[in-house]
């Protein structure tokens, strides 16, 4: 699977995410799964799910139908601890 591929149907719905605070970005491909990061006010937000099984996967699978599947690379968050 070509990763320019991916990145240009992230490309598509990309605007509508930032105009949120938001970002999805191609962490990388691991044969014919493509994984997405998230980034900005995405992380952490209740509606990540409905985002991405609602539109992102859904758009991806549609148009690369070659891809097998989408999935999201797991987010961590830093703390610290004074």
């Amino acid at each position: 699977m070509n990763e320019k591929k991916v990145v240009n149907v992230l490309e598509k719905i990309r605007p509508y995410i930032q105009r949120d605070g938001g970002d999805v970005s191609l962490d990388h491909m691991d044969g014919n799964v493509a994984y997405v990061r998230f980034h900005g006010a995405c992380v952490g937000c209740m509606s990540l799910d409905d985002t991405f099984y609602g539109g992102i996967r859904d758009l991806l699978l549609e148009e690369l139908p070659e891809l097998e599947d989408v999935r999201i690379v797991e987010q961590t968050v830093a703390t610290t601890y004074y």
